[in-house]
């Protein structure tokens, strides 16, 4: 029978009704509203649980304090806005254009600390996001056979762009409503079901997987794997197939690395390269190309991109950028420079202090998850989304993209939460067991 689970607090209602109703809010084109107004709302409920914790009831009051990596994903974020600031006083784009890129950054780069404060600190079960989960994925297998035939009957790629364009954001697509799109490369369809374009659809199908491998519920288990593999496969993304081979079994095999006979196969495997080494790089490379080959264009203006994007920086603005993203030439296909790759896109628009301000916090947060992974099952989830967002920085931009993978940075901000916990646990035990400073004071023999 189905276990049936339901908000227990004001934060889990929010997360539970908005991550239900995606594909509502996607048919009259609101999610990139939604995501955002969500992560003010949930850090504004964490703020205020810290505040007033002592009295409040036990369902509202704070996990804890805040964790340390979420004070450096804070700290990041917060340097990202000043860097904006520096590189706009530096290019002089006028107190408008900052304005708008500082709006900017409240919906896109301040999510990627305010979604893990608020899982760091609310009481929020990941059961919950778990399953919230897996229901979107029941909507995506219900949709599917109406937009699978909808190339093929003659509906239109595009049903319409909401008003909520006028509220200001990246382009139209972010608004816009799609049965499917045409691959100008082959003219054949691919469906991008509710992100803005395919290959974003096709991680956030990895992320689909990687939440329902930890369903409990074997039948949720099973629509919500079945609806995250639909759109990868549907979506036509190399990027895609890579992700959801890594994100499911590198977790799950990380373990491996505190078991002896694995370090023995190891060394067998490797010693092993000296015969089969020539024959595997050559299959390597050829496995490469094939890759790159399968969407050659696609592959040429990204490559194109990131030159163009790292020849400036270096040559023109080194330490802050150029504040803000720059029309590319024919060469192509007149993309932004700055787009499709987050590392080159931030050093183009924010320079080498807005790279580190991501890539600090990023790293200390995978290095937590990687250990923790290694020796209990709970780090498994946090790791698959890690992954998935470093995957997802070498092909797109993760600040315009924050608010879509939102159960994604709440489940890092719970996962930090529960390691932080340990750390003090052990800590207070070992305050415990200290032994005295030193020996007591001399006691008389009693035969004296």
């Amino acid at each position: 029978m189905t276990e049936r689970l339901a908000p227990a607090n004001p934060a889990e209602g929010l997360i539970w009704f908005t991550l239900r109703w995606t594909w509502p809010f996607y048919f009259i084109g609101a999610l990139y509203v939604v995501g955002p107004v969500l992560a003010w709302l949930l850090a504004g409920l964490a703020a205020f649980t810290l505040y007033f914790g002592p009295v409040m009831r036990d369902g509202l009051k704070p996990r804890g304090p805040i964790p340390p990596v979420i004070w450096g994903w804070i700290f990041g974020m917060a340097v990202m806005l000043v860097v904006l600031w520096i590189g706009h006083l530096n290019w002089h784009l006028g107190t408008g254009r900052t304005i708008k890129s500082s709006i900017g950054w409240a919906k896109g780069w301040a999510l990627l600390a305010l979604f893990p404060l608020a899982g760091a600190v609310l009481p929020i079960r990941r059961e919950i996001l778990i399953r919230a989960q897996c229901i979107v994925g029941l909507w995506t297998l219900c949709l599917l056979p109406i937009m699978l035939a909808a190339p093929y009957v003659g509906l239109p790629e595009r049903i319409f762009t909401s008003p909520f364009r006028a509220i200001g954001g990246p382009g139209p697509e972010y608004f816009s409503v799609y049965f499917f799109t045409w691959d100008p490369a082959s003219w054949t369809p691919r469906w991008q079901f509710f992100a803005p374009w395919a290959p974003f659809a096709a991680l956030l199908g990895v992320l689909q997987v990687c939440f329902a491998l930890e369903e409990s519920d074997r039948k949720w288990r099973s629509i919500g794997i079945a609806a995250g593999m639909a759109m990868i496969f549907l979506s036509k993304s190399r990027m895609g197939l890579v992700g959801v081979v890594a994100c499911t079994l590198g977790p799950r095999l990380l373990p491996l690395v505190l078991k002896g006979w694995a370090w023995m196969m190891l060394a067998a495997l490797t010693a092993s390269l000296a015969v089969f080494g020539t024959w595997a790089l050559s299959t390597l490379k050829d496995g490469v190309a094939a890759f790159k080959g399968a969407r050659a264009d696609s592959t040429r203006v990204r490559a194109t991109l990131q030159r163009i994007a790292g020849e400036r920086w270096q040559n023109e603005a080194f330490w802050f950028g150029h504040g803000t993203v720059q029309p590319g030439p024919h060469l192509v296909e007149y993309m932004p420079i700055g787009s499709h790759h987050t590392w080159w896109g931030l050093l183009f628009v924010k320079g080498l202090v807005g790279m580190l301000a991501l890539l600090l916090p990023l790293a200390w947060h995978t290095l937590i998850v990687m250990v923790d992974a290694a020796r209990h099952p709970r780090g498994r989830l946090p790791l698959a989304v890690i992954m998935t967002i470093v995957l997802l920085s070498f092909g797109e931009n993760l600040e315009i993209e924050a608010y879509m993978i939102w159960p994604g940075l709440v489940i890092l901000g719970t996962h930090a939460q529960d390691v932080a916990q340990d750390a003090r646990r052990r800590l207070a035990a070992g305050a415990e067991v200290t032994p005295e400073a030193g020996p007591g004071p001399a006691q008389a023999d009693p035969r004296d």
